[in-house]
């Protein structure tokens, strides 16, 4: 099952108390307070893990606790700090503090770690209280409580290259093409449910192709699934805008524009990545018309437009290397943090 948004309890392991204790040996008067500070509690770290494509495993298991620091000793023993807890993510995951609506950051690289509920600091023996004024003190520092909040997890996949369009646009079945993933196909509205990935090969290079459900009218308020499933596309570098060509497609360049205003309202930089126009289906086409229409409104964006067949493979190596060439300028995105 795909999970892509969770909600975690995050606790910092609690600072162990400093200790109040006296030097007590034999021929040695007035030994002096000789009491340890706590041990720092232990952190609850996010860790990008490369096996790892989804927050299922978190579904149901949504309380995390680092161990607390260990109390001080005497003969100046300090606690022994607590253990880290970590909590293995998908890479593209973003954490953000629910209350404050804070971004504490992203884990984008395999082996990348966020911290999330820092432990708190061990307390003072009463060593660290000894003065000219006071040659015994009976005082000592308690451990700092360690971070607690509630954090929001978002899966962003990230993913070079994303396919954008109107429902049933062929954007599965072109995936299923230029690479070795299988989405679920079908003649129908939202086939697809949830984001798929595949690899593409061009020569000796590699890129990575989401696919996305459908956009429909409304899709950034929430219609259809757009909501849930936009974000996946907002880590791209390049996208390529699928239309129905086909006899049975009813208004392509409608469709075309009604796409373009979801995403412009999503997110307005992401019609500023490089982008492809796909005239799909075209083996179902029996006449230019559409294509030449298609063209046209693309052609006033200046955008090319590309006629491919998911079925007949028409068009699908140029397109491949056409995709490479877009993204052979273009800087991968940079991790964000909060300040």
């Amino acid at each position: 099952m795909f999970v892509d948004r969770v909600k975690l309890l995050v606790k910092g392991g609690d600072g162990g108390r400093g200790c109040v204790s006296f030097r007590r040996e034999a021929y040695v008067p007035r030994g002096g307070p000789d009491g340890g500070a706590g041990g720092d509690g232990g952190d609850v770290v996010l860790e990008a893990a490369a096996n790892q494509s989804t927050l299922l495993p978190l579904r149901y298991h949504t309380e995390f606790r680092a161990a607390r620091g260990a109390h001080g000793g005497s003969s100046n023993k300090t606690g022994r700090c607590g253990e880290d807890t970590v909590v293995p993510v998908p890479p593209g995951t973003l954490a953000v503090d629910i209350e404050t609506s804070t971004l504490l950051g992203e884990l984008l690289a395999p082996g990348a770690r966020l911290v999330v509920a820092r432990g708190g600091r061990g307390g003072r023996g009463n060593r660290a209280f000894l003065s000219n004024r006071n040659r015994a003190p009976r005082q000592a520092d308690p451990g700092e409580p360690g971070e607690e909040r509630w954090i929001q997890l978002d899966l962003r996949l990230i993913a070079d290259v994303g396919l954008i369009g109107a429902p049933n646009a062929g954007k599965s079945t072109l995936l299923s093409r230029i690479s070795a993933a299988r989405p679920r196909i079908g003649a129908f509205p939202f086939t697809t449910l949830t984001p798929v990935l595949g690899v593409v090969e061009v020569g000796d290079h590699s890129f990575v192709v989401a696919d996305i459900p459908g956009i429909v009218e409304g899709a950034h308020a929430g219609g259809g699934l757009g909501l849930d499933f936009l974000r996946h596309v907002q880590r791209t570098r390049a996208l390529l805008h699928l239309v129905d060509t086909s006899d049975a497609a009813e208004d392509p360049v409608g469709a075309f524009r009604e796409v373009r205003e979801e995403v412009r309202l999503w997110d307005p930089a992401l019609l500023e990545r490089p982008l492809l126009v796909l005239a799909t289906k075209r083996d179902a086409a029996s006449s230019h018309e559409s294509l030449a229409a298609l063209e046209r409104a693309a052609g006033d964006l200046g955008l090319e437009v590309l006629a491919v067949s998911g079925v007949r493979g028409d068009g699908l190596a140029r397109l491949s290397a056409r995709a490479w060439s877009l993204l052979a300028g273009d800087p991968a995105p940079a991790a964000r943090s909060a300040p």
